[in-house]
């Protein structure tokens, strides 16, 4: 491959790596398994890139990549790759800025997500990204009608597992 491509693409890299720090935290459960997921997921975008023609955005593509390998994983994994336990976080918040409240609802919404299957984790998390459904749906590959009607179902889903 040619040495302009290798830096296209390393600087597209750079640029949407947190889509890729965003997935693995959604999809893993330790440091050690995000390292190697990110690893997984750079290399399937190397792979992938050559055949980016560009009819998305680089983002949208990378969403997808990402979350095809993530899935792929996590289907393949018997061990239980789970979003990143909340108290394993570090916090580097003075405590003056610090909001217990809301910490403990986050906390409980990342439980709530992790009961969630690979895909309705997925959408929940495209949509907490702020992605419109047409960009949902071309990420997943499913039609807009069903990306609204899957989230819809989900967020009956969470309702209910946040308020039994």
């Amino acid at each position: 491959m040619s040495e302009n491509l290798e830096q296209i693409f390393v600087k597209q890299l750079k640029e949407n790596q947190n889509i890729i720090h965003k997935i693995c935290r959604l999809y893993t459960n330790d440091d050690d398994a995000h390292k190697d997921l990110f690893q997984e997921i750079t290399i399937q975008l190397w792979k992938a890139f050559p055949k980016f023609r560009g009819e998305s955005k680089f983002s949208t593509w990378a969403y997808r990549v990402a979350l095809n390998t993530a899935i792929t994983l996590y289907r393949k994994n018997t061990r239980n790759v789970a979003t990143t336990s909340y108290e394993g976080q570090k916090h580097f918040i003075s405590q003056d800025d610090y909001n217990f409240e809301e910490e403990e609802q986050i906390k409980l919404m990342y439980q709530a997500v992790q009961q969630l299957n690979d895909i309705e984790k997925a959408l929940v998390f495209l949509y907490l990204e702020d992605k419109d459904y047409t960009e949902i749906s071309e990420t997943l590959g499913i039609s807009e009608v069903n990306a609204r009607v899957k989230m819809n179902r989900i967020k009956g889903k969470l309702k209910k597992i946040l308020n039994p």
